[in-house]
């Protein structure tokens, strides 16, 4: 299986880091969020791996290169920002008329990918997508779904104000080749995964529920939160070299920045 890493983002919400970074490479325990995917879809046989940049792309290239990773990533530069759709859509000949992966690289997650696979593979008939979900406290910054008794999504809220529930949509996703169609069929070169697509979708998405650990570092806070509740990964200096690299190619301002917003690890 390929898998899709969206790094393109301008991480407006996560202002001042992403001053000086793209939301892909914010540390979490001094380590980049995109090193804690990668180590992750490659230990579990996810070898070829596409990520896209916009904003700050010089420093994903340089991380990359840089990293361990090296050899097993495709960097595609996006000199205008295609929403998630566009992006799969644009790209679609990397996925090889297989299943693929497609996940936001701002989002910190823990799961099993041998059983989310599996997941996928034994999906209910007539679903094309399997969607990871996860409980949230926050309800109404996420997009809240409703299940049938098979686990198939029957409804949809992005982010309303008085959402029906807590299960929410991870942003991590096995697409189908098939969806390839629904996108091409749009007509579009911008495409919005989560209000153009997933309407679409309805009763044919299957959801995979995390109950290890999932936070999306889209705000400050959240991305104080999970320094308390996340982990520490013993191989964290396994690209110490290239992280250093990086922070050294940025303006001091970030250090300084870190140490005064950081509670004492």
């Amino acid at each position: 299986m390929r898998a899709l890493l969206l790094a393109a983002g301008l991480g407006t919400r996560l202002k001042p880091l992403t001053n000086y970074l793209p939301k892909c490479l914010v540390p979490i325990h001094g380590r980049p969020l995109l090193d804690y995917w990668l180590e992750a879809l490659i230990a579990n046989g996810v070898n070829e791996i596409l990520i896209n940049t916009h904003y700050h792309s010089s420093l994903v290239v340089e991380y990359v290169q840089r990293s361990s990773w090296a050899h097993n990533v495709t960097i595609v530069y996006e000199d205008e920002l295609l929403g998630t759709g566009g992006t799969i859509l644009k790209n679609r000949h990397f996925f090889r008329k297989e299943s693929f992966m497609v996940a936001h690289a701002d989002n910190l997650t823990i799961f099993d990918l041998s059983l989310f696979l599996k997941h996928h593979r034994d999906r209910p008939f007539g679903t094309e997508l399997t969607m990871m979900v996860f409980e949230t406290p926050d309800p109404q910054s996420c997009g809240i779904v409703d299940l049938d008794e098979r686990g198939v999504v029957v409804s949809f809220h992005e982010k309303v104000k008085s959402p029906p529930g807590n299960l929410a949509n991870a942003a991590v996703y096995i697409l189908d080749p098939s969806v390839l169609n629904i996108l091409k069929s749009m007509g579009k070169v911008k495409i919005d995964f989560s209000t153009e697509v997933i309407p679409k979708l309805m009763r044919r998405i299957s959801a995979f529920r995390n109950f290890e650990y999932h936070r999306d570092i889209g705000t400050m806070a959240s991305w104080t939160e999970a320094h308390k509740d996340f982990p520490e990964k013993s191989d964290a200096d396994k690209n110490s070299d290239a992280w250093s690299y990086v922070l050294s190619s940025v303006d001091p301002g970030l250090d300084s920045l870190i140490r005064q917003v950081m509670p004492a690890e």
